[in-house]
């Protein structure tokens, strides 16, 4: 066993670095070919810091471990609100927006609601590729939402910049191959080896997937919420909470 966790845990470094590539790689094209900064941190950004959790999860459905996959989400979500935000409110008091709490609130509620509906309905509890697209679409009209949002308030930028303003095309393609191999090999393994220890310790592929695989992929996260807590960036440290909530 404690070679599969040695497996896992390379697989977690593969994800987080492939994600960090995927990001870097994408928003420096992106640059090149003068996309706002703001467009670039509310969708390449906020997605590419999902990578992990959609790579997991994705992966799991394809080889047929659906409780893997499911769990995967639902815990990385509790992992955010809970772990996260408790974790930043530690280190120091967070203030909400007044569009956090109208609106952002409501939206986490709707989505949790909606998986909630898709997850018991009159089909034998599936979750259909119909339903799967509403979900997509849900997804879509809310990052539209933060880029409405992000251009009313000009100093809500994710990426400063300076960043990328030199990176070669060529260098951003390779960023964006390496982060995509670096991807699929790191879910591959973490669902190979996670779906293996809980055979082995005889539970269900699902608590695996909530508690061990869900909050490890959630470390970038709270890492880079801390560190924006400890700035005294509490608003950026709650709305990226918001932004990486998985339709």
């Amino acid at each position: 066993m404690f070679l599969y966790i040695i497996f896992i845990i390379i697989g977690f470094f593969l994800l987080i670095k492939g994600a960090d590539y995927l990001v870097d790689g994408a928003s420096g094209i992106a640059r090149k070919f003068n996309i706002p900064t703001i467009i670039i941190g509310l969708t390449i950004v906020a997605i590419g810091t999902s990578m992990p959790e959609l790579m997991v999860s994705t992966t799991a459905a394809l080889e047929g471990h659906s409780d893997m996959s499911i769990g995967n989400v639902v815990g990385s979500n509790i992992a955010n609100l809970f772990l996260i935000l408790g974790v930043c409110s530690i280190i120091k008091p967070l203030e909400f927006q007044k569009e956090t709490e109208k609106i952002e609130n409501f939206i986490t509620i709707f989505a949790t609601v909606l998986l909630l509906v898709f997850g018991n309905n009159m089909k034998n509890n599936i979750i259909t590729r119909v339903e799967g697209i509403v979900l997509i679409i849900c997804c879509v009209f809310f990052i539209l939402y933060n880029i409405f949002m992000a251009k009313k308030r000009k100093n809500d930028i994710e990426i400063d910049d300076d960043e990328t303003q030199d990176t070669s095309v060529v260098k951003s393609i390779f960023g964006i191959v390496v982060g995509i191999v670096a991807l699929k090999f790191g879910g591959d393994i973490v669902v190979k080896y996670a779906s293996e220890i809980a055979k082995m310790c005889g539970l269900s592929e699902k608590i695996i997937s909530v508690t061990i695989i869900a909050f490890s992929t959630s470390l970038p996260e709270l890492i880079t919420s801390i560190n924006a807590t400890i700035k005294g960036e509490t608003d950026m440290a709650i709305r990226k909470y918001f932004r990486i909530t998985n339709f």
